[in-house]
């Protein structure tokens, strides 16, 4: 099983545990209340929500990372979805470490 399908699986196990906010207005409201620990962007997102993202988690200091396609991510929450905020630091920092070994 390569890294990257453990994260996939690792995001259906956090969506069943209630630790995951997805959608745009959703994601970068709790971005700006601190209350997410990664913000998972896809890499076929519109390059202005990208480029909005990118920002808010700067100025935020919240950890951001485009990885996977619109089409993995929602199959991997059950939810047709590009942007994904994670609400726990454990899964955040699994789920980092997971892509930087890719």
């Amino acid at each position: 099983m390569t890294n990257k399908e453990k994260f996939l699986n690792l995001l259906g196990l956090a969506t069943r545990a209630g630790k995951l906010i997805s959608g745009d207005e959703t994601t970068l409201t709790s971005v700006r209340k601190e209350k997410v620990s990664l913000v998972i962007v896809a890499t076929d997102a519109s390059e202005g929500t990208i480029k909005k993202f990118t920002d808010k988690c700067h100025y935020y200091e919240t950890p951001m990372m485009i990885t996977c396609t619109k089409a993995e991510l929602s199959h991997a929450i059950g939810k047709s979805r590009a942007i994904i905020g994670v609400c726990d630091n454990g899964f955040s920092r699994k789920m980092r470490e997971l892509m930087k070994e890719e």
